[in-house]
């Protein structure tokens, strides 16, 4: 019985974390093509004071921090468009400023015991039936999103002018990306915590720079390299005894050194085929 727990408890995490890589390949793409690293990192953060909230308010973990995520968004998004300041020192004190408070309220929540660890670098193996339902429910979504609005993404990243011209709303596909890394956010926590989920976004989205020669062949290849460095870190935390959030971040560094040394081939086959 005891075995078939920890089966269980290993089967969840994988698919868990699965889910996420799933969303996290093609939404990594055009984070990393719209240079949204570091909003992605603002927004991020912002997730734990979320966490509080949710404590504080009784309402859940998961409904706070969207809802506060989206809030925390759409101020983000309107301070840049006053320009009060340059975009990454707006997002550089608003990261720091909202880790920084929701590590404040939580550390006098005193009634309330709070893991921080877990919500800092994840704790997968506490992933419950319930959790994955959430999460593939959020990946569904997500996906979904980025596939119809695929055509409107890929226009709006190369020629913004031409997707204006288009009729297509540079403030809608903003929000829409916006939207979509909020969901992704609130279902990682568990798996990677708030420090590290734009490392799934943005590392597998970097490693498959080096081995597509297409917007599509990219986004499959990140989502492929997401997944094998999840699998390789909970490998790693089963057999070592390892972090499983910063081991699967490990396990996008490993497999991004990798696709680097396959750079100098796809040059010289990119050369060979010109000629």
């Amino acid at each position: 019985m005891g075995v078939s727990m920890i089966e269980s408890f290993i089967l969840y995490a994988v698919l868990a974390a699965v889910g996420v890589a799933l969303m996290s390949g093609s939404l990594g793409c055009f984070v990393m093509w719209r240079k949204m690293a570091y909003f992605g990192d603002c927004l991020a953060h912002s997730a734990l004071l979320g966490v509080a909230l949710g404590f504080l308010s009784g309402v859940g973990v998961r409904p706070a921090v969207m809802i506060f995520c989206s809030l925390f968004a759409c101020l983000l998004i309107w301070l840049q468009n006053k320009r009060l300041l340059a975009i990454d020192t707006l997002l550089g004190i608003f990261a720091h400023g909202a880790l920084s408070v929701g590590l404040v309220v939580i550390s006098q929540m005193e009634n309330i015991q709070i893991d921080i660890h877990s919500f800092l670098f994840g704790d997968i193996l506490t992933v419950t039936l319930n959790d994955l339902i959430w999460i593939y429910t959020i990946g569904g979504i997500v996906l979904g999103c980025v596939i119809i609005y695929w055509n409107d993404l890929i226009l709006m990243t190369i020629s913004p002018d031409i997707a204006i011209a288009e009729g297509i709303s540079q403030l809608k596909i903003h929000v829409l990306i916006t939207g979509l890394m909020t969901l992704m956010v609130s279902v990682s926590i568990q798996i990677v915590g708030v420090l590290l989920v734009t490392a799934l976004l943005i590392i597998p989205a970097a490693a498959a720079r080096f081995i597509s020669n297409s917007p599509e062949k990219m986004a499959f290849f990140a989502t492929f390299i997401g997944v094998l460095a999840v699998l390789l870190g909970i490998s790693a935390s089963v057999f070592y005894d390892t972090p499983t959030g910063p081991s699967i971040v490990t396990g996008c560094i490993l497999l991004f050194i990798i696709s680097i040394s396959f750079y100098p081939i796809k040059e010289l086959l990119m050369r060979h085929h010109v000629k």
